[in-house]
């Protein structure tokens, strides 16, 4: 791994308020944004948390808000971690519903039954590899960088913890003020609590990273 120097980083609260670099020639994809969007409503709702206690907590405008919520603003991963941690949920919580149980038990994810959030604009996508619906503060992802997908310039942060291996291609990684190159076979582990961005600096080829986040219990 090569070891180099990053920008200082924002806070959280400007980070979330920062729109992730967009690679070319994604095309739109409202349904996605929609689905996404009805989620945090209604997570937000089952809560009783009201638009403006949200925007205050997350330093994110009541308008912007409402419009993910509708689906006509598409949020990057960082704006997705900010609200999922506003929650109080995991960023699993955001994903699509699996098909119906085929009798695992919730210990089995079948491959054609994982749940996938596609962040369209910023060429990053996450299938979720460990079954959904259950309250497990631990979470198995698959995440695909396309060529230049990336969170964005800035930092952002959230709760819990995270570790992954690099399965495929190449991820630049910063945590706090430090930058790394990770290789196929390489892996990582950090506080999520740290400023941290990542991205794929191919232009070519894409990227695999097998990625755990673990969420710490309320309270």
């Amino acid at each position: 791994m090569r070891k180099g120097t990053a920008a200082r980083p924002a806070t959280a609260r400007r980070a979330a308020r920062t729109p992730a670099k967009k690679p070319a020639g994604k095309p739109a994809e409202p349904a996605m944004d929609l689905a996404v969007g009805r989620r945090i409503r209604d997570l937000r709702r089952s809560k009783e948390m009201s638009l403006e206690v949200v925007a205050a907590r997350t330093d994110l405008s009541i308008g912007f808000i409402s419009q993910i919520e509708r689906g006509l603003s598409s949020p990057s991963l960082r704006v997705l971690a900010t609200l999922a941690d506003v929650l109080g949920v995991g960023i699993a919580a955001l994903f699509g519903a699996t098909p119906k149980d085929d009798g695992a038990g919730g210990v089995v994810t079948r491959e054609v039954q994982r749940a996938e959030l596609k962040l369209w604009r910023t060429g990053i996508s996450k299938q979720l590899l460990s079954p959904a619906g259950s309250e497990s503060r631990l979470n198995l992802f698959l995440v695909h960088l396309e060529p230049g997908g990336n969170t964005g310039d800035e930092f952002y942060t959230h709760d819990g913890e995270e570790a992954g291996l690099v399965l495929q291609g190449e991820m630049t990684l910063t945590v706090d003020t430090e930058t790394w190159t990770l290789k196929q076979g390489d892996s990582f582990r950090f506080a999520s609590r740290r400023p941290h961005r990542f991205s794929n600096p191919a232009r070519d080829a894409k990227a695999m990273v097998l990625w755990v986040n673990c969420v710490t219990a309320a309270g």
